[in-house]
């Protein structure tokens, strides 16, 4: 393998230019030519190619965001579009493709991979930690920091003002940031999506914490609670109180920017290198992962299709430290 190709796809995550970093120069030093894809899959069909040397990576990993840029497209789901960027594939000579994304991207890979012969690796990466086949994905390590931080904040003024607050994280669709964000920064509870519950038990947790005194709380809302958004929590509490003075803190994006962690940058340094080594080794249509400290290769249509839970047991933990 001579040449291959690397993109970001879907939501941005801290940590994707060290892994784009650690593509290009690990596939440099095994003699390979490396090129960028500009706007993931939209690129692919634009032609938007650049070829990668060690220096177009230099000073990047400290950087959030993605050089390569990353766009969403809906022309990939068809197969004109599908077979467009594949004749800018092969135009480049592209030998093997590492797409750095989400469940959206490995399915893109997942399907152009049944009608054309050409493999791709996937590198997770995303804020959210919902796929399966990795401990931890790129970006989620920045994220909970970012957010443990601004709890941390916001803890200072609700204390001062005797105050509840919700704050609203990112996770549409699971709850890994807002359960490791409530225990690292001791909120008084966590509304995640995979858990049914109702305003009396969020009630229940107010008034538990006013009988032995307590009277400011940050509890934490996972943007896709099936009670609603943090907004709507909070108008529902200060209907049931009346008098209680409720505030609410969105950290939405921030969590996507900024510099990533150390445990981001390393996590990414390791997929992109292993990335490239598993092109050279004949592997194909699978992402990788780090589990229990070691690489594992997890087939796209696993991670695309299976579910990862919620460690009950930090759950748990959680609702007592709560106490």
């Amino acid at each position: 393998m001579k040449k291959i190709a690397v993109f970001t796809s879907g939501g941005d995550a801290p940590g994707m230019n060290a892994c784009v970093r650690a593509v290009v120069r690990t596939g440099l030093k095994h003699g390979m030519e490396v090129m960028g894809i500009k706007k993931g899959y939209a690129g692919m069909i634009e032609n938007l190619f650049v070829p990668l040397a060690s220096n177009s990576v230099s000073n990047i990993i400290q950087k959030g965001g993605t050089i390569l840029q990353s766009a969403r497209s809906q022309e990939f789901r068809t197969k004109e579009g599908r077979a467009k960027a594949y004749k800018h594939l092969t135009a480049h000579g592209i030998e093997g493709v590492v797409a750095i994304g989400g469940d959206g991207t490995f399915a893109g890979a997942n399907v152009f991979m049944k009608e054309y012969e050409l493999p791709f690796i996937g590198i997770p990466g995303t804020i959210d930690n919902d796929l399966y086949g990795t401990d931890n994905t790129i970006g989620f390590d920045t994220a909970i920091n970012i957010a443990m931080e601004a709890i941390d904040r916001i803890k200072d003024t609700a204390h001062a003002h005797d105050r509840l607050f919700f704050v609203e994280v990112m996770g549409r669709h699971a709850g890994f940031i807002a359960l490791n964000t409530g225990i690292g920064g001791g909120a008084s509870n966590v509304i995640i999506p995979e858990e049914e519950s109702s305003i009396m038990d969020i009630v229940k947790v107010i008034d538990k914490s006013k009988k032995r005194n307590k009277l400011f709380s940050v509890i934490i809302v996972a943007e896709g609670s099936k009670l609603g958004s943090a907004s709507e929590i909070a108008t529902k509490i200060d209907e049931h109180y009346g008098e209680l003075r409720t505030r609410v803190a969105v950290i939405g994006h921030l969590q996507r920017g900024g510099s990533p962690s150390a445990v981001d940058r390393i996590l990414s340094s390791r997929l992109g290198y292993a990335a490239v080594l598993a092109l050279l080794n004949g592997k194909n249509n699978v992402m990788l992962g780090v589990k229990n400290n070691e690489i594992s290769h997890t087939p796209f249509h696993d991670a695309i299709n299976k579910h990862k839970n919620l460690n009950n047991d930090l759950l748990e933990m959680a609702k007592i430290l709560a106490q």
